[in-house]
């Protein structure tokens, strides 16, 4: 029997994963390769923002209630998930910003806090791991601190020398970055909007882009997965105090979503195999080999 590819993807909180690269893992769950979801955070701190979710008794059971919540995504998108164990920093705010809460994910020294996602990454043995960039696809705390953690991770993980404590080495073959709201990506769907004769939800993002960091002309990786695009949105809803139904994320009709832009867009940060870019799959050089054996 040919060995199964396996994907790692390593997200901040709970919900992450769901806006981040989902249909991307709901296609290759069909595909029949193995997904595990690593959670670096219990989300504790994170505001509910669906109005219809923001109730005492929901803010109480926030912990509780985020992870049943990461639960339900898991099994809509059908994938394995873990927790690393580290608490949610929250989302600082004001001018100074305050400091981080103390013992929070942002404040770990990342060499130490890697050492969990080590430990996971030679028990699953990914051929292949996504992550965030190193600004953490928008600057919260535990989205940088994931970067740094997951780049750690990534680099230690087949190091006999390092941590023999925490297993077997194993080392992943290529690492991505998630590569979302770029500018072409945006303009596209808000001149479909238009060309639909709908109100597009981007006009005033669009406007304010000068501001914004775009990475688009870094994407290397684009994978087709608009038929899972349904499957991303049901296991982000599921994510009921983080996301409100009936607003932003959806606003934009699918049918619309599959024709304008229907891949999810990553960038190849290191790759220890030979994969030629632009690429369409993140198992590019990898797949052959491994399906073979």
């Amino acid at each position: 029997m040919a060995e199964q590819l396996r994907l790692m993807t390593v997200h901040a909180h709970p919900d992450d994963e769901s806006s981040k690269g989902a249909a991307t893992m709901a296609r290759y769950v069909a595909e029949g390769v193995r997904v595990m979801v690593a959670t670096c955070t219990g989300g504790e701190r994170g505001s509910i923002l669906n109005p219809k979710m923001d109730r005492p008794d929901v803010l109480e059971n926030i912990s509780t209630i985020r992870r049943a919540e990461m639960d339900r995504a898991r099994e809509i998108l059908g994938v394995e998930q873990s927790w690393l164990g580290f608490v949610d920093s929250g989302l600082p705010e004001g001018d100074p910003l305050p400091p981080l809460p103390e013992g929070c994910f942002g404040l770990q020294d990342p060499q130490t806090a890697a050492l969990p996602l080590i430990k996971l990454i030679r028990e699953f043995r990914p051929h292949v791991m996504t992550t965030y960039d190193e600004n953490g696809g928008y600057p919260h705390p535990d989205h940088i601190m994931c970067h740094k953690v997951s780049v750690a991770a990534f680099e230690a993980a087949g190091d006999p020398e390092q941590h023999p404590e925490l297993g077997e080495p194993w080392q992943p073959q290529k690492l991505y970055y998630n590569s979302g709201w770029t500018r072409a990506r945006m303009l596209a769907l808000h001149e479909g909007m238009l060309a639909a004769g709908l109100e597009s939800p981007y006009t005033e993002w669009l406007e304010k882009w000068s501001d914004r960091d775009d990475r688009g002309d870094k994407i290397t990786t684009r994978v087709e997965c608009g038929e899972f695009f349904e499957t991303r949105d049901e296991a982000l809803r599921a994510h009921a105090t983080q996301v409100d139904p009936d607003g932003f994320w959806f606003k934009i009709p699918l049918e619309l979503q599959q024709k304008v832009w229907p891949t999810e867009d990553f960038e190849l940060a290191r790759s220890l195999v030979d994969s030629p870019v632009p690429e369409s799959d993140l198992f590019a050089g990898i797949r052959e080999s491994v399906e073979a054996r």
